[in-house]
């Protein structure tokens, strides 16, 4: 038995070969089909060289073609790397350095950055030219480092399944760059990577699943789901894996664009939508109020890795009142940690309120791991035990970091701070790198940041730590009004005193024309505090005319 990425797939084939596996626009391709392309781009690989434990960039928007590479590259048993497609050249010298690449899928819009940038890393000698899904007529030259178009690639090759056993002990790596530094390879065991990210774990009774549980679903109805997040985003990765392991229909798209997305919705029936928090969902529900769309066919709704703020949340659940949502909490160096079903009347102003996956556990900063029952209300590291990484690819310092052993068990921890509940669950806080010390009291950003986006004029805001000389740092929020709204630092916190401590209100106001996120909607706390730091210098931020910390 392996348990590998590759094999998952292939036995969801075997069974459902005619199911449709995935739609981008106009364009389906089922599972047969999927399987037969990916086979032949492998075979393409393979005679160029790739195998085992070769790293290959995947450096594409959402399309059918990136599915069949991700695929190719997995059945020859080399190691997909996920390249944002919004890096400069800069940022992909780094990742073509740090992830050892001998082999870059990417759309052929790319072509003039690959040309600047892949001649500098002599491992990389293998490229195949997508597509482009938004603009499917470029003909960006590709000549000059060789690259090949995938027909091209593809024309002659097999489709036969003839790659010989894989191992559960292959590596599956997500480069993440989460809010702070430089991307990082998260390296992961391809059963631990299913264990946690793919479904091989019941996420409500903690149960582990056997090889074949999955496609044994396949042969039933399919759900239509749609991931709305980039896969080059681990998250939405594992979303689209996860279905193609049961045979559900994936519909994907290039582009986010809040009134396609429901267009999409009731063309297709969607019954499940996976989205990143606010940044998608508030121009959702923006786009929903002011259009002519049902959405009803859709019955879950799930939003993980940004804040679905409560003022959000709110909206939707008027809209779809028989829907069912959740907020799921976890990171490319867990995987899941935990979900909980919102409910309209007790939602949390402070942040995703989630029922304690299998094997999460709270850490405190003294390292002791804290007590479910006995220890509510205390504060402390989300972590999780049993399938965790092997750890970050070339980086044993961090490493040593983040996958700590206590007591004989061995942790991710990789920053999140939690508050403990009754009943087991756990508040998210944020990012402890992101916490702000004003005057010995802990400020997590992200509780602050809730509470802001319940104010009728913020249209989006991040809350970063500024320094102070008497408090050592100062809470400041950077934010974008909503169009024709004015924000006014005095009514903020006015505004914010009735949901927060006196210490908790920002002191500091910047006013931006847009937050700054990545593609997937994860905050750049760095770049916000950047500009913080310029409107202050510059005076043109607001500043608490009452100078006490309160």
């Amino acid at each position: 038995m392996a348990l590998n990425i590759a094999d998952l797939f292939e036995h969801a084939v075997d069974v459902a070969a005619e199911k449709p596996a995935v739609k981008v626009g106009d364009r389906v391709i089922t599972y047969g089909e999927l399987e037969s392309e990916s086979n032949k781009l492998a075979h393409f690989l393979a005679d160029r060289g790739i195998g085992a434990g070769d790293h290959v960039g995947l450096y594409a928007k959402n399309s059918i073609e990136h599915v069949i590479a991700l695929l190719a590259i997995l059945k020859v048993r080399a190691v997909a790397i996920n390249v944002n497609y919004r890096y400069v050249a800069g940022e992909l010298d780094y990742i073509f350095d740090n992830a050892d690449l001998k082999g870059l899928v990417h759309d052929r819009v790319y072509s003039d950055l690959v040309a600047e940038v892949a001649p500098k890393h002599d491992k990389l000698q293998t490229f195949v030219v997508l597509p482009d899904p938004i603009e499917p007529d470029n003909a960006s030259d590709c000549s000059s480092y060789g690259g090949v178009l995938l027909a091209d690639a593809i024309a002659d090759q097999s489709d036969a399944r003839d790659f010989g056993e894989r191992s559960a002990d292959d590596l599956h790596i997500i480069y993440t760059g989460g809010t702070t530094g430089y991307p990082k390879g998260v390296m992961w065991r391809h059963e631990d990577f299913w264990r946690v990210l793919g479904g091989g774990i019941d996420f409500v009774t903690g149960e582990p699943l056997e090889e074949y549980d999955q496609s044994k679903k396949a042969t039933q109805e399919s759900l239509v789901t749609f991931p709305l997040s980039p896969l080059m985003h681990g998250g939405a990765q594992a979303s689209l894996l996860m279905h193609l392991f049961s045979g559900q229909l994936t519909i994907l798209e290039p582009k986010f664009d809040p009134v396609r997305t429901w267009e999409i919705v009731d063309r297709e029936q969607a019954q499940m939508m996976f989205m990143t928090g606010d940044a998608m969902a508030r121009p959702l529900i923006e786009a929903y109020e002011a259009g002519d769309f049902s959405g009803q066919s859709l019955f879950a709704i799930a939003s993980s890795a940004a804040i679905f703020s409560k003022a959000v949340k709110e909206r939707w659940m008027a809209r779809f009142p028989n829907a069912i949502f959740t907020d799921s909490i976890g990171s490319s160096e867990t995987g899941f940690q935990g979900t909980g079903m919102q409910d309209a009347s007790a939602l949390s102003t402070d942040g995703p309120v989630v029922s304690i996956g299998p094997s999460t556990a709270i850490i405190s900063d003294d390292g002791t791991v804290l007590d479910p029952v006995a220890d509510v209300g205390k504060v402390g590291r989300t972590a999780r035990a049993g399938n965790v990484p092997v750890g970050y690819y070339k980086d044993p310092e961090k490493s040593a970091r983040t996958f700590l052993e206590i007591d004989g068990v061995r942790y991710s921890i990789p920053g999140d701070y939690a508050r403990i509940e009754e009943g087991n669950r756990i508040t998210l806080l944020g990012r402890g790198s992101n916490c702000v010390n004003t005057g010995g009291e802990k400020v997590y950003p992200e509780e602050v940041e809730m509470a802001i986006k319940g104010h009728p004029a913020v249209y989006d805001v991040l809350v970063v730590g500024l320094p102070d000389e008497k408090y050592g740092q100062t809470v400041a929020a950077v934010v974008q009004p909503r169009e024709g709204q004015k924000v006014e630092l005095d009514d903020l916190r006015s505004f914010l005193r009735t949901h927060l401590s006196g210490y908790k209100l920002p002191r500091v106001l910047t006013l931006v024309d847009e937050i700054p996120r990545n593609a997937t909607g994860k905050a750049q706390y760095p770049r916000a505090k950047e500009l913080a730091l310029s409107a202050q210098q510059a005076g043109t931020a607001q500043t608490a005319i009452n100078g006490a910390n309160a």
